[in-house]
């Protein structure tokens, strides 16, 4: 499948670390070698020698390891964008000029907002050689963000989650607080989506959106690889300007959730909505009895994986195999090591 690339948008952030709204990791300290590693496994395998395998603290693979799977198993042009690591990373990226995001409760966590978008949209013609451009992320904390970027754009206020049992609320009070750091009300950012990512978001929205814009508007077809989070970037490119629907690919695992309403986020925002069911919960695999039980929803363009899988006739169950086979050997690997992981989103 040559004619698709997936892009996937890598960074940090602060608001990460806040506790209790992202099964990223065991801890903060390890959470930030997620996006580094997820990556890492999607280009080439396997992480690093020196970085975590990514996990939640119940020992939920990244998503990173359905993602790798479907391009072992189909094949894809896979290109990653630093876009805020705060951990260097062994896999070949692009760079768009972007530092770690700060705290959310803070009153300029992306003071840099619209450097990056516009690095993005500059890089997007060179990334964008294929057909068909997947657009993912990896960002610990990121649907905390996007919900303070949607809140900002006066959107919907929904937003998915990496634990089983989304923290919605604590995300909401996270957000208010967000909001009264930067002087701002619901909607006060309608139309000015640099500001919104500026004063309420993280750099991987500013650079997701920065190649969504960019694509499109070199005629390159966008597919959004993931669930509320590219939701949030599909906001941001409306309020940028782009009027065309867009396709969002994501999990059942999010388009089931109904905390997230990912349906309505889609219909509101004029977007296609495919959701794919790998059908873990017919697998006795740990790994897989995890995602079934609502861990790491999507992230690594896990969804749009998927689709493709589903777009070019391979057995689900051939998918879950591969996927074991990827998460038995990045854990035993692990164990050998002694190294903890982080997660994902």
């Amino acid at each position: 499948m040559s004619d698709v690339s997936l892009v996937v948008v890598a960074g940090t952030t602060e608001t990460a670390a806040i506790d209790g709204i992202s099964a990223a990791g065991a801890d903060p300290e390890l959470r930030i070698h997620t996006p580094s590693a997820d990556l890492e496994i999607v280009a080439d395998g396997r992480p690093a020698p020196d970085s975590p395998v990514p996990v939640s603290p119940s020992g939920c693979p990244t998503p990173a390891v359905v993602t790798r799977a479907v391009r072992e198993r189909v094949g894809f042009d896979f290109v990653g964008v630093d876009a805020g690591l705060a951990v260097p990373t062994d896999a070949s990226v692009r760079a768009v000029g972007a530092a770690p995001g700060g705290d959310v409760r803070e009153p300029e966590p992306v003071p840099d907002a619209a450097t990056i978008f516009e690095n993005a949209r500059g890089l997007a013609p060179d990334i964008s050689k294929t057909d068909e451009l997947l657009v993912a992320e990896t960002i610990p904390g990121g649907t905390t963000t996007a919900l303070g970027v949607l809140t900002a754009l006066g959107e919907r206020p929904v937003v998915s989650s990496s634990l089983a049992a989304n923290p919605l609320e604590r995300k909401r009070a996270v957000v208010e607080e967000g909001l009264a750091a930067s002087d701002l009300s619901v909607g006060d950012a309608d139309g000015d989506p640099i500001d919104a990512i500026r004063l309420m978001g993280d750099p991987v929205l500013a650079a997701a959106t920065g190649l969504v814009v960019g694509s499109l508007e070199g005629g390159i077809d966008v597919t959004l690889a993931g669930g509320t989070q590219l939701a949030a970037v599909a906001a941001l490119a409306r309020h940028a300007g782009v009027d065309r629907r867009l396709p969002l690919a994501t999990t059942t695992f999010v388009a089931d959730d109904p905390t997230a309403d990912v349906a309505s986020l889609a219909a509101d925002l004029d977007l296609s909505l495919t959701a794919t069911d790998p059908e873990f919960g017919s697998s006795d695999h740990p790994a897989m009895a995890a995602y079934a039980r609502g861990e790491a929803k999507e992230g690594v363009g896990m969804g749009g994986a998927l689709a493709l899988s589903d777009r070019a006739g391979v057995p689900a169950a051939d998918v879950r195999e591969r996927i074991a086979a990827i998460t038995d050997r990045l854990l035993a690997a692990r164990e050998t090591v002694g190294v903890d992981g982080g997660g994902s989103r």
